[in-house]
């Protein structure tokens, strides 16, 4: 991250011809037809676009031997993958989303499943984690920030399922993104943001000696359109003679030209670094591209030992949505360096070879019959006791009112990937007590609707701007449309048999990291404040063409 203090639409899935071309035995096509979710070839002027996967969400496996980017959609930003043996574990910024840092695993590095969080205590807001094992244990290195504390801490666990430790304090204060690497001696090293390396200790739990810098970073051109240098994201690995660090420079957002991937290569990690002559390897470089603020990669081998990276970047009209990760292949040039290609990641690529398909993403429908606490459902920057607040039991969700309203409290927050779609929920109220559904930013950026027993309580800018009269007292089923930032609300007295239309739109695009901070994403999600609790049941998600 730069700063250490703190389009259109989904339309058909491919052309007649590419339906053609799809192998009778494709699964994921396969249940796609039977669902009824291959519509027609797209119009004059559309790109290609995606599977509809559960609940119509995009998938990124086209089911014929290609994929369209993003691989995970929505807020998965700052990407650390593993390869361990046949699967591939990936991470990513949390943010102050608790519990956090969810796992996925894949088996062909394009259909993903969550594993579970590892990060369950509070330790503020998190950035760019490094994930990796060594000697049989899992360890994920992750900088932390609260106000006037910025630190960087390890979790380990034995098994990638966990249970994972609680944070260890690493004392790093200054530094960001570290990134694991072992060195000839077997000696274990974090690469740090700025250029610099600390030593750790052989168990992983401690650091050794004093930062070093060994490496001043490529610099772009002065005319170029950035938000600023800020060297971050340092990945470390060896193939050959060499150790090769991959790093991110231009700023993290701000200009959709600036964020970018550079490459530098040594034969021992003390340096000297050599720049590759082809800097930068990856970079937006125009505003009309498919992704904007391309940046922050790791190499991986694929299953078929191709080579590929992933990184993250903002969709272009929707920086709502977050930073999200992105497949590339690369290739190894007999000069020793390597190229990354996929251009501008608008268009189909081939998947990596040998993998194995698997199911991708989740339902993000929540009947509450099980619990996706950590897995779905996080709360945003959380006092310690805060899971208490919640209540799973009988098909219903009982949540704990706090302060009294989304700026106040703490809501129920979820990750999603798509650019349109409808979230639906019965509501019921105690006395003194309001809920609703929202789009949560963080506590100064939000809007959505509510309602007490006598009013509804509407939110937009972060702020309560109305209470008109509500009809249906203490319980009703509420829906919330995000149609491309065009909010829209519904409220039903009948359970669904007749809705109304609430009198109030609201448009959500500025509601970002450029306007606002804070690198987060408008996230969909529950609140309850005041002096009861509120019950919710039949949570529904559904992606809208």
């Amino acid at each position: 991250m730069v700063d250490i203090n703190r389009r259109g639409a989904l339309g058909s899935l491919l052309t007649g011809a590419a339906v053609a071309a799809v192998p009778a035995a494709s699964p994921q096509v396969a249940g796609a037809a039977q669902m009824g979710t291959l519509p027609a070839a797209p119009a004059a002027g559309e790109g290609p676009t995606w599977v509809k996967g559960i609940e119509g969400q995009r998938n990124a496996d086209l089911g014929n031997g290609t994929f369209l980017n993003p691989i995970l959609a929505g807020d998965h930003p700052d990407p650390s993958i593993l390869k361990d043996g046949d699967d591939y574990y990936m991470t990513h910024s949390s943010f102050d989303a608790y519990p956090g840092l969810l796992i996925w695993r894949s088996k062909d590095l394009v259909n993903w499943s969550p594993v579970g969080p590892s990060l369950k205590t509070n330790v503020g807001s998190i950035w760019a984690p490094e994930l990796c094992k060594h000697k049989g244990r899992y360890y994920i290195y992750l900088p932390a920030k609260f106000p006037d504390n910025n630190t960087s801490y390890v979790i380990w666990a034995d098994r990638i399922e966990g249970p994972w430790s609680e944070p260890v304090d690493l004392k790093l204060p200054r530094y960001i993104d570290p990134g694991h690497v072992v060195d000839e001696k077997g000696v274990r090293w974090l690469f740090l943001s700025g250029g610099d390396r600390i030593q750790l200790a052989p168990d992983g739990l401690s650091t050794v000696g004093e930062p070093q810098h060994v490496y001043n970073p490529w610099r772009y051109p002065d005319d170029w359109d950035v938000e600023g240098f800020s060297p971050e994201g340092p990945k470390v690995m060896k193939k050959g003679d060499y150790y090769y660090l991959v790093t991110a420079v231009g700023g993290t957002a701000g200009p959709p030209t600036g964020h970018m991937v550079i490459v530098a290569r040594a034969k021992s990690l003390a340096g000297p670094w050599e720049d590759d002559p082809k800097n930068p390897v990856v970079r937006t470089t125009n505003n009309s591209e498919k992704w904007w603020s391309r940046g922050h990669a790791t190499l991986v081998e694929g299953p078929g030992g191709d080579w590929w990276t992933v990184y993250h970047g903002y969709e272009n009209g929707f920086y709502t949505l977050g930073r999200q990760t992105l497949l590339a292949p690369v290739t190894w040039t007999k000069d020793g360096w390597f190229e990354v290609g996929g251009g501008d990641l608008s268009k189909p690529l081939a998947k990596p070879k040998g993998g194995k398909p698997g199911p991708h993403g989740m339902a993000l429908s929540d009947d509450f019959s099980t619990d996706k606490y950590g897995v779905q459902w996080s709360f945003f920057d959380p006092k310690p006791g805060e899971r208490d607040r919640i209540k799973r039991e009988g098909g219903v969700l009982t949540l704990k009112g706090s302060g009294e309203a989304p700026s106040t409290g703490a809501p129920l927050i979820f990750v999603n990937g798509d650019q349109a779609y409808e979230i639906e929920c019965e509501i019921e109220i105690d006395p003194d007590t309001r809920a609703g559904l929202i789009l949560f930013y963080d506590r100064q950026l939000y809007c959505g609707l509510g309602f007490d027993a006598k009013n509804f309580v509407t939110h937009q800018y972060g702020i309560e701007r109305g209470r008109p009269s509500n009809p249906y007292g203490s319980k009703m089923l509420m829906r919330l449309r995000n149609d491309r930032h065009i909010v829209a609300f519904h409220t039903s007295g009948d359970g669904g048999k007749t809705w109304k239309r609430f009198d109030r739109g609201m448009e959500v695009s500025g509601y970002h990291h450029n306007v606002r901070g804070g690198f987060l994403m408008l996230k969909p999600g529950l609140y309850a404040a005041g002096k009861g609790s509120a019950r919710f049941r039949n949570f529904k998600y559904r992606a809208l063409a």
